[in-house]
């Protein structure tokens, strides 16, 4: 009668717990399996009782399997069984007793066993259902492994990621994979004023407390919207709306998520400032375009990102808030994209270092804000400096009194009173 097929000589030892009473067990099944224990590939432990078997368990984690009598002293193999199922469920028991009527088998699959064998034994058909439960004990246990490394990815993937996101991109294989393509969707660019010189002058356990919690908050403002975070570096975050998963309102979904991670960033200010720390002002650019967007770590690294001109434009208007005293600009593309989802008022035409004809950016309102009749007479303003007509002047001293604290309004009654006769400004920071 053949031998036991042979094992995997690269595999760990498997190694058996034989839980019997009877005096020459031990022995056949060490006779038996004599070839398999000699090179390694198998090693068998014995115990006398279930309780001698839990015994042993508690102190030997290597155990993979057990065969075990039912009819043994103090603890029989049915009792055994249970606490087997409670305590070390990872293990897989098969039977092997002289009690082989259906009873006796429907309790012992019942409390757990995974096979049943009768005596006398046919080491052949032991060979076969060791065979059996070793397999599916690998299939379970490769099965467990790809499940934890799948919660593994999912939890780092929910790092970056909306849960709406993470759920698309965890079904499926192809989303993330290396590489990138070219596509279209919104990006943008959150830096802290100031923050290089408070991390200097102040204490390092206050700088990684608000740090931490102005990260936090941003990235699930950032989720809340469905958009992913691509890069926290320091304190500024990268986020991108409209990929991995497409979203026909990317554009919408970013300027909403700008006019609350503002809202977040204002009240994030004032506790701190409350506190004794200077904290600066948050600013946030927004545009839409083509980038070639994907994961570029390759299989070793995940960096999923964006790159283009596209995403320059975004990191260029997040710095042209210095210019026009705001804290938010967006894009003529992402306006357009937008449509009539949001609410806007011009803010000026930006000539951007390295790049032909100026840019109009905007800067979106809150239903507040778009509310006021205010705002109507900044636009009928900025119309008239816009076609370098007459009046413009005039127009925007006149909205001091019912916006006397208004960045846009002081900056554009600034150039007029300067000369400027058009809304074209330079803005040289890249």
């Amino acid at each position: 009668m053949s031998e036991v097929a042979e094992l995997d000589p690269t595999a760990e030892t498997v190694r058996i717990m034989v839980v019997d009473d009877e005096p020459d067990v031990e022995m056949l099944v060490s006779q038996r399996f004599r070839k398999e224990i000699r090179k390694g590939h198998m090693e068998f432990v014995f115990a006398h009782d279930g309780q001698e078997a839990l015994d042993m368990l508690a102190e030997d984690s290597g155990i993979m399997m057990v065969l075990s009598d039912i009819n043994m002293p103090r603890m029989d193999g049915l009792t055994l069984l249970n606490h087997l199922g409670e305590d070390h469920g990872d293990l897989k028991t098969v039977v092997v007793s002289a009690y082989g009527d259906m009873e006796n088998i429907r309790t012992a699959m019942n409390r757990g066993a995974f096979d049943f064998v009768t005596k006398p034994i046919e080491f052949a058909d032991l060979e076969t259902t060791i065979r059996k439960t070793l397999s599916h004990l690998s299939d379970y246990r490769n099965l467990q492994q790809a499940k934890a490394a799948a919660e593994m990815i999912k939890a780092t993937l929910s790092r970056y990621f909306s849960p709406s996101v993470v759920e698309a991109v965890s079904g499926s294989s192809d989303v993330m994979g290396p590489g990138g393509e070219r596509r279209n969707a919104t990006y943008m660019f959150t830096d802290l004023a100031g923050f290089t010189n408070l991390v200097e002058t102040t204490d390092p356990e206050i700088t990684v407390e608000l740090l931490n919690a102005y990260i936090e908050g941003i990235a699930k403002i950032v989720f809340a919207h469905g958009g992913t975070v691509m890069k926290i570096i320091g304190d500024a975050v990268q986020a991108i709306f409209g990929a991995p998963v497409e979203q026909a309102d990317h554009a919408a979904r970013s300027v909403d998520c700008a006019i609350e991670i503002d809202a977040f960033a204002v009240k994030f200010q004032a506790e701190w400032i409350a506190k004794g720390v200077p904290l600066g002002v948050t600013r946030i650019g927004v545009n839409t375009g083509d980038a070639i967007i994907g994961n570029f770590g390759g299989d070793s690294f995940f960096d999923y990102t964006a790159y283009g001109d596209a995403v320059n434009i975004a990191a260029r208007l997040e710095a042209a808030n210095k210019i026009l005293g705001t804290r938010i600009c967006v894009s003529q593309s992402c306006v357009d994209a937008a449509g009539d989802a949001i609410d806007t008022r011009p803010s000026g035409s930006l000539e951007l270092a390295g790049k032909t004809g100026a840019l109009p950016c905007h800067e979106p309102l809150t239903s507040e804000r778009a509310a006021n009749p205010a705002m109507d007479s900044y636009r009928a303003a900025y119309g008239l400096l816009e076609r370098e007509e007459d009046g413009a002047r005039e127009a925007f001293a006149a909205l001091m009194a019912d916006l006397p604290d208004d960045p846009l309004v002081m900056l554009h009654l600034q150039r007029t009173l300067g000369g400027a006769t058009d809304t074209v400004l330079y803005a040289s920071t890249k």
